[in-house]
């Protein structure tokens, strides 16, 4: 298996090279040459193995330049009960009948962000030994919440790497910025960014492609790399939780083998929604994929028109880790919709980049119709559907996963659609204390973020995960604030570079 880059196909490199180098040199995304299979029968036997196992069964597909030992390496360092609150790794709740919440959120930093960055550290270490790269690794995230925390979890003292975390400043949950700004390790680096989550991650990408910078980091002995899903390491893991929740639904005859299911994903960077359009393609037997947004309601109008454009108020929701009005991971989708036409994509983004917009043709959006339902809702209808789930089944779920039920819903009425369905659920209610609590009529404003968190705990009847549980008395590490045109000057003084 060797991966293209999305804006030049004639980019043939190793899963390692792709892992290691984040991003081609040419600005595009790494992809696979082809989308393996998975045969029902090969599903089946992934009902009855670990998560790990079903790991490197999947990856066993894609990363074929990987010995068994690296792979088995890797899977069983990040999915265990060390890192993961539960055997399963993941838990499947069945919130109504035929419909079942996949809670992704069961690891370190309590969002489904864990999931792949539990591993991305192994296999980015792996990759590097693999492709004999003797450079520190510097790897910059921008977040939206939830990637930054999970990836200084992960890549914390890792030797031989660095992680420096972008946020936008008044554009996370305090939780979400108590976590990145508390956070242990000798090779880690927080900064708030003046600015929303598109330009924190259009500056990353800016600094990733700055030729003059790479040279700077290489005359320091030192090359970047992404821990955003821009990294196929990042996004591949993904894959693996559609492809094994399918799997156990047949192991627990919830369905029959064979059998379609919706699978409802709230997200902004489209790589969560992307990873289940893989494992659709990989063979698992999918009806819909439904993409679930926010107030920031880009990608619900470019699924339904074709149309692409970020040239709209940004909104600042209760659901922030869905703030995005540019979705780097539909850059993957749209090369294989095209026929893997790179000058297309090129024209197409090169159009993003310098007015805000572009139109996709009549073929991809007829693509995108057969595959792909898109909704969105603001967020009183996202506090509407957290009550109504809270009071009609006693479940509590965060502000990201209300999104997806709610569109959901709406997906039910527009259709009539009854085949069963899968919604992801992405974060923990504790990331968000204070909007769920406002959401059933039992928010305190006097009160600080982890008494919100004592009160939820007493409404909800979920124990407090250990990992917030002992942010309380954790002192701020990182404090700095800069302008998204300094981010490369924060990056530089960071690693000691004149």
């Amino acid at each position: 298996m060797y991966y293209k880059s999305t804006r030049n196909s004639d980019v043939n490199v190793t899963s390692a090279q792709a892992i290691a180098q984040g991003i081609s040199k040419d600005g595009g995304l790494f992809v696979p040459s082809e989308i393996p299979s998975l045969s029902l029968e090969e599903i089946k036997k992934i009902g009855d193995m670990s998560y790990a196992d079903r790991a490197a069964a999947v990856f066993s597909k894609y990363l074929t330049d990987f010995t068994e030992a690296e792979l088995r390496y890797c899977v069983d360092n990040a999915y265990s009960t060390k890192n993961f609150d539960t055997e399963s790794i993941t838990e499947i709740a069945h919130l109504f009948d035929g419909t079942y919440m996949l809670e992704l959120w069961h690891g370190p930093t309590c969002a489904f962000k864990d999931m792949a960055l539990q591993i991305l550290p192994y296999l980015l270490t792996t990759s590097a030994k693999k492709i004999e790269l003797d450079k520190k690794i510097v790897i910059l995230v921008a977040t939206s919440g939830d990637t930054g925390k999970a990836a200084l979890e992960g890549f914390k003292d890792v030797p031989g790497t660095s992680i420096m975390v972008f946020y936008p400043e008044d554009g996370v949950s305090a939780m979400q910025k108590k976590q990145m700004t508390t956070q242990d390790g000798d090779n880690v680096g927080v900064c708030a960014i003046k600015g929303n989550f598109d330009d924190a991650q259009n500056g990353v990408k800016r600094i990733f492609t700055d030729a003059k910078i790479a040279n700077k980091l290489d005359d320091n002995g030192m090359m970047f790399s992404s821990a955003n899903s821009i990294n196929w390491g990042r996004l591949a893991p993904q894959i693996i939780y559609y492809v094994s929740t399918y799997a156990q639904l047949v192991a627990d005859e919830e369905i029959k083998l064979g059998d379609k299911i919706n699978i409802v994903v709230p997200t902004g960077n489209f790589g969560n929604i992307l990873a289940a359009y893989y494992a659709k393609h990989m063979g698992v037997p999918v009806n819909k994929l439904i993409c679930a947004s926010n107030s920031n309601n880009v990608l619900t109008d470019f699924l339904k028109t074709g149309v692409y454009d970020r040239n709209r108020k940004f909104y600042t929701t209760i659901s922030p880790s869905m703030d995005i009005l540019i979705s780097s991971n539909l850059e993957r989708l749209l090369y294989h919709l095209c026929g893997e036409n790179d000058a297309t994509i090129r024209d197409w983004f090169g159009k993003l980049a310098s007015v805000g917009k572009y139109e996709v043709s009549d073929d991809v959006k007829a693509k995108l119709a057969e595959e792909f339902y898109a909704g969105c809702c603001d967020d009183d209808a996202t506090k509407a559907c957290i009550k109504e789930i809270y009071d009609k089944y006693s479940y509590t779920c965060d502000t990201h996963t209300a999104v997806a039920v709610k569109v959901y819903e709406d997906y039910v009425s527009a259709t009539g659609d009854k085949t069963r369905t899968v919604i992801a659920s992405t974060a923990s209610p504790y990331k968000f204390s204070g909007s769920v609590l406002d959401a059933i009529g039992m928010y305190d404003e006097n009160a600080d973020e982890f008494t919100l968190v004592d009160k939820l705990a007493e409404a909800s009847k979920l124990p407090v995960p250990a990992s917030l549980e002992a942010l309380k008395n954790k002192e701020i590490r990182f404090s700095s604030s800069v302008e998204k045109a300094d981010m490369d000057a924060y990056v530089f003084s960071s690693l000691g570079i004149n």
